[in-house]
């Protein structure tokens, strides 16, 4: 549990998108323990509002807000950074959570209607959340955008292809933003930092109460995805800017 004003996030503004699933509730309430001032968005208002509600109570009354944005729209996404910034003075990170998944049983089967969908869900978002926000991030003296991928990025299965391939588009955008801070960083290294942290999967307290006989190995709980969130920004943009975290094992 953290220690709100005396956090490791003390004073630090963090954007999460796609805070309201699961994985968003954990990275909500955690940065919010931290320290941090959170501000969750997601495309379902209802889901965000419960998400926001949850994270403030469990937090003791942390500053947690939601905002409904398009991140679909790129307008939409600059329009929600810049106002992060002008109402909190800054922003320190963009944590990237949207998810969505489609798969087939054979690659024979795939059907590129998935593809389009994920291409939207996984990739879209990282571009617009990447472009609005890579600015504010650099000027921060800790910036860190965090993107979550899948391991299937680096080993795609016959019926993952869809996935898989958005995974790892999703993957190099955010190493292109990675070469963008050390460059911003000149000679000295890079201030701010774009990582990629890899699960097999997540599961979540939900998940498992479903099916409470299976193993779920090798997956991530949300909880520990959200402690691992909040540990980018222990290191120095130096250590992680560029590099992929392993939260699983490698393939």
């Amino acid at each position: 549990m953290g220690n709100g004003a005396n956090g490791a996030l003390s004073g630090a503004v963090i954007a999460v998108a796609g805070a309201g699933g699961p994985a968003g509730r954990a990275a909500l309430l955690r940065l919010a323990e931290a320290g941090a001032t959170v501000v969750g968005a997601d495309n379902d208002p209802q889901r965000l509002s419960e998400a926001v509600d949850a994270a403030r109570y469990a937090s003791g009354g942390a500053s947690v807000i939601g905002d409904t944005v398009d991140l679909l729209d790129l307008q939409s996404t600059r329009d929600w950074a810049a106002h992060i910034e002008k109402d909190f003075g800054r922003v320190d990170g963009l944590v990237h959570l949207v998810g969505g998944w489609r798969g087939s049983e054979t690659f024979t089967k795939t059907s590129l209607d998935d593809w389009d969908f994920l291409e939207l869900l996984l990739v879209k978002t990282v571009q617009h959340t990447s472009l609005a926000f890579h600015e504010a991030l650099q000027r921060s003296d800790r910036g860190r955008y965090v993107l979550i991928s899948a391991a299937g990025a680096s080993r795609p299965t016959a019926g993952n292809a869809a996935y898989s391939a958005a995974k790892a588009a999703a993957e190099a955008w955010t190493l292109a933003l990675a070469d963008y801070f050390r460059k911003a960083g000149g000679p000295e290294g890079p201030t701010s930092a774009a990582t990629i942290l890899v699960v097999k999967a997540l599961v979540h307290d939900a998940m498992r109460a479903e099916r409470p006989n299976a193993k779920f190995a090798g997956f991530t709980d949300v909880k520990d995805l959200a402690e691992a969130v909040e540990g980018v920004w222990s290191k120095s943009a130096a250590e992680v800017n560029g590099n992929r975290l392993w939260l699983t094992e490698k393939p």
